[in-house]
């Protein structure tokens, strides 16, 4: 072998590399302007409770402020193992594989061969001689990046690994806020049912009555008919209600990766609803951007679209290769280790396209046209978190206007369905005003509860749009 073919080579290679880090064709990603306003556009200093702008605090585990253990406990269980979030995690590992196989393209390829070969002529043709030959050697291949073709695929890739994570942090956001939704509506339907429950037994009574009344002769049968309609009424509510408490609780069930019916004892125990705390944080539209993690994955696969623009610029240009092997060649096995078996190849190659009909012009411009869906695309994500917060701010203080009007409404709808009872039994008044004022209570108490429960889900969809449910410091083992 050559003494000074293997430092002729590497000065080539370094030669080599250092062009390919030269140039780079296609658009430098910029992170686009957003405009957002300044505040939020439906709060009002009145209103209960008392919302803030100074600061949205910590809101990574905000289940912690509506002081339930048992909700707690379950959403710390779908945190850990959600069959949800195992696949996000599974996805974030593919991401991160695939970055590193981009970023192999930067580096060459070397592989060992080796061989061995026996064979004899034929004593008609050849004289019947037997002849070895074996080789042994590493081969090398390269190629350059000179337009940064490579190293724009390794930043699209790069790019993709970090939408990756925050898609993980996304789903721990939507799992919290999720196995809280499913909870509360787990609660609310207990509540309905113990109302209806609590219903049919003072229709039960009242049937009661007028039958005591009918069979003195106070009242006609009609009345008596029309207390069984109202109690049967009232009756066929309670399955439906058991129907949807079951689903319910299946549903969070299998959000947390168990069995149908896994919870049920957990769940039984009629619970109240958590109360809303006096004071929330949810700082400026801006800090919400920050946070959520559905608009730094927008923002990071419009990134990654950039850059495969500079992907299908740099097909356009000519490519170079370099390759090479060393190694040894004898007759014998015993000769390969001579000096003089040595054997080294280089090579450069050059190729450019010259004519392909338009076709990786086409391809460069199909991809800005999708960097330019997938610009449209974080816009409306930016349009859809504001949406989300606004929506959310106005449900819950309305709700709260709303919740304090039935409250009352309620209050007297029960007093007025016992005086009327009490006039009714008094034979004061005839039966009709008691089926008003019982159906009247049994109306606002069922509306009553689902207030209440849609004032604490509000609270809950309020805590997912501004992104709460995950911290920097929550995912470390999950970092790309």
């Amino acid at each position: 072998m050559n003494p000074f073919f293997i430092p002729r080579a590497l000065a080539l290679l370094a030669s080599a590399s250092v062009l390919s880090a030269c140039i780079m064709v296609g658009p430098d990603y910029e992170p686009p302007p957003t405009a957002t306003p300044g505040s939020w556009q439906r709060l009002e200093s009145t209103a209960q409770p008392t919302i803030e702008t100074a600061g949205t605090g910590d809101i990574s585990q905000w289940w912690q402020k509506l002081s339930d253990p048992l909700l707690s406990e379950l959403v710390d269980q779908a945190l850990r193992s959600s069959p949800d979030l195992r696949s996000a995690q599974a996805r974030l590992r593919e991401a991160r594989a695939r970055r590193a196989i981009a970023a192999a393209d930067r580096f060459p390829t070397v592989t060992a061969s080796g061989s061995g070969r026996r064979s004899r002529s034929s004593k008609e043709t050849g004289g019947g001689d037997t002849r070895e030959f074996y080789s042994a050697g590493f081969d090398a291949g390269w190629e350059l990046d000179v337009f940064g073709g490579v190293r724009r695929s390794v930043e699209a890739a790069e790019a993709d690994l970090e939408a990756t994570a925050a898609n993980l942090q996304e789903t721990l956001v939507s799992l919290a806020a999720e196995t809280a939704l499913n909870y509360i509506e787990v609660r609310t339907l207990q509540s309905r049912l113990a109302i209806a429950q609590a219903n049919l037994a003072i229709q039960s009574e009242t049937l009661q009555l007028t039958e005591w009344r009918a069979q003195a002769g106070l009242v006609s049968s009609q009345d008596v008919e029309q207390a069984r309609s109202s109690r049967e009424q009232t009756r066929a509510q309670i399955p439906a209600l058991e129907t949807n408490l079951a689903e319910a609780e299946h549903r969070l069930e299998i959000l947390l990766g168990k069995n149908p019916g896994t919870l049920h004892e957990r769940l039984a125990p009629t619970g109240l609803l958590p109360s809303l705390p006096e004071r929330i944080a949810v700082g400026i539209p801006a800090d919400t951007l920050r946070q959520r993690p559905d608009v730094q994955a927008a923002e990071r696969r419009l990134a990654a679209e950039t850059a495969r623009i500079g992907v299908a610029e740099a097909a356009r240009y000519p490519s170079f290769k370099i390759s090479g092997s060393v190694g040894v060649e004898a007759l014998t096995l015993s000769a390969l280790d001579n000096g003089g078996a040595g054997t080294a190849a280089l090579l450069g190659n050059i190729t450019s396209p010259i004519f392909d009909a338009g076709r990786l012009r086409n391809q460069a411009r199909a991809q800005e046209a999708v960097r330019d869906q997938v610009l449209v695309a974080y816009e409306q994500t930016v349009l859809n978190a504001l949406q989300e917060v606004e929506n959310a701010l106005v449900s819950l203080l309305r709700n709260g206007e709303r919740s304090e009007a039935l409250a009352i409404a309620t209050a007297s709808a029960e007093n007025a369905a016992e005086l009327a009872r009490q006039r009714y039994s008094a034979g004061l008044i005839d039966f009709q005003p008691v089926l008003d004022t019982q159906r009247s209570v049994r109306t606002l108490e069922d509306t009553l509860a689902t207030s209440r429960a849609e004032g604490v889900l509000a609270l809950i969809r309020l805590y997912k749009s501004l992104g709460g449910g995950w911290s920097p410091l929550s995912d470390d083992k999950e970092k790309p």
